[in-house]
C-alpha cells in the first residue's frame, strides 16, 4: 500500500521541529521534578531514576532524528529519489535505533513492578500505581498481559524492519507488529488509567460523606485523566494514520517520546506539592497509610484504664 498524506521528507522535518518543541517542555518538568524529589519530605529516589531515564531516552532519540535530517538531506540529497528514498528505508540503522529506543521509552512509561520490589525499581507506572490502589494483583492481570504483549510487539518490530530490504513499512511485515503495538499500548493505557481513577473515585464517594476536613481526592482524579487523555490521543492518532497509510504518523510517533516523558513528570510534579494532604499520591495512598499506622499503633500501644472511684459516708447518730 503506498503511503498517502505529506511527503515523507516533508514529514521528517516538521517531526523533528515540533520534538525539539515539546523536548523543551520535558527538560522544564524534569527540573520541576527533580526539584519536587530533592526538596519534599517524601523524597522518592526510583522516581527520580525513572525520570532522568524517560529524558536520557527522549533526548536519544532527538539525537538520532536530527542525524537522519542531516543525512537525508545531505548525504543522501543528491542520490537517485533523494530523501523520500532514504527515509522511506525502514531498514536503515538510525531508524532501528530510533524505535528500540521508543519501545524502551513505552516500557517504562507502562511498566509493571512486581510489589516485592517497589522499593528497587520504578513505582509510578500506571499499572503498578492500580496494584497500590486496589491492594489485589487479580485488577491488574488484564493490563499487565497487554503490557507484555506491547512489549513484546516493541522489540519485534524493530527486528523485520532490520530484515528488510528498504521496504515501505506500510507493506512490510514490520506493519503487523507496529499495528498490534499502538493498539495494546492504548488499550493498556486506558485500562489501567480508568481502574485507578475509577477506585479513586470510589473511595471518595465513600468517605466525602464523613469527612471532617477539607480534604479531597479528587485533585488526583482530574490530573490522572488529563495524563491518561495527552498520552490517549497521541496514541490514538498514531493508529489510525499507521492504519491509514498516512505519512502523519511519523510526525506524532517522534512527537510521543517527549510526552510520554511529559505526562511522567506532569502528574509527580502537579500531585507532590501538596505537603497538606500526601496521602493523595496514588504510589502510597494506601499501602504507606496503612503501615503508617500500623507502626503508630505499635510505638504507642493502648493502656489498661483504670478508674479509682471514693465514696464518703455521714452517720448522724441515727439508729
Amino acid at each position: 500500500m503506498a503511503s498517502t498524506g505529506i511527503p515523507l521528507d516533508t514529514a521528517t522535518i516538521i517531526s523533528t521541529a515540533l520534538e525539539s518543541i515539546l523536548y523543551g517542555f520535558s527538560v522544564l518538568m524534569f527540573m520541576g521534578t527533580m526539584w519536587a524529589s530533592n526538596f519534599k519530605s517524601n523524597t522518592n529516589r526510583p522516581i527520580a531514576l525513572a525520570a532522568i531515564l524517560l529524558l536520557v531516552l527522549s533526548t536519544a532519540h532527538l539525537v538520532i532524528d536530527i542525524i537522519r535530517l542531516e543525512d537525508g538531506f545531505v548525504t543522501h540529497g543528491n542520490i537517485p529519489g533523494g530523501p523520500v528514498t532514504f527515509f522511506q528505508d525502514i531498514s536503515q540503522p538510525t531508524f532501528v535505533t530510533k524505535n528500540l529506543l521508543y519501545a524502551l521509552q513505552t516500557m517504562i512509561g507502562d511498566g509493571v513492578v512486581p510489589p516485592g520490589l517497589k522499593r528497587r525499581l520504578f513505582v509510578w507506572q500506571k499499572i503498578y500505581r492500580c496494584y497500590v490502589v486496589w491492594q489485589s494483583v487479580w485488577v491488574i492481570i488484564l493490563p499487565s498481559i497487554l503490557w507484555c504483549g506491547s512489549s513484546v510487539a516493541a522489540l519485534i518490530a524493530p527486528y523485520y524492519a532490520l530484515r528488510a530490504t528498504g521496504g515501505n513499512i506500510y507493506t512490510d511485515q514490520t506493519a503487523q507488529w507496529i499495528t498490534a503495538l499502538f493498539s495494546l499500548t492504548l488499550s493498556t493505557n486506558l485500562i489501567s488509567s480508568g481502574l485507578l481513577v475509577y477506585r479513586i473515585w470510589t473511595i471518595e464517594r465513600k468517605v466525602s460523606p464523613n469527612r471532617v476536613t477539607n480534604g479531597t481526592m479528587m485533585p488526583v482524579v482530574h490530573v490522572l485523566i488529563d495524563a491518561a487523555i495527552l498520552y490517549s490521543a497521541a496514541l490514538l492518532t498514531i493508529l489510525v494514520c499507521f492504519v491509514c497509510s498516512n505519512n502523519a504518523q511519523y510526525i506524532v510517533l517522534d512527537m510521543i517520546m517527549p510526552i510520554i516523558s511529559i505526562v511522567f513528570c506532569m502528574v509527580l510534579v502537579r500531585l507532590t506539592p501538596r505537603k497538606t494532604t500526601p496521602q493523595l499520591l496514588p504510589m502510597s495512598y494506601s499501602s504507606e497509610i496503612s503501615e503508617r499506622e500500623r507502626r503508630n499503633s505499635q510505638h504507642y500501644p493502648m493502656k489498661p484504664l483504670e478508674i479509682h472511684v471514693s465514696q464518703w459516708t455521714q452517720n448522724d447518730g441515727m439508729e
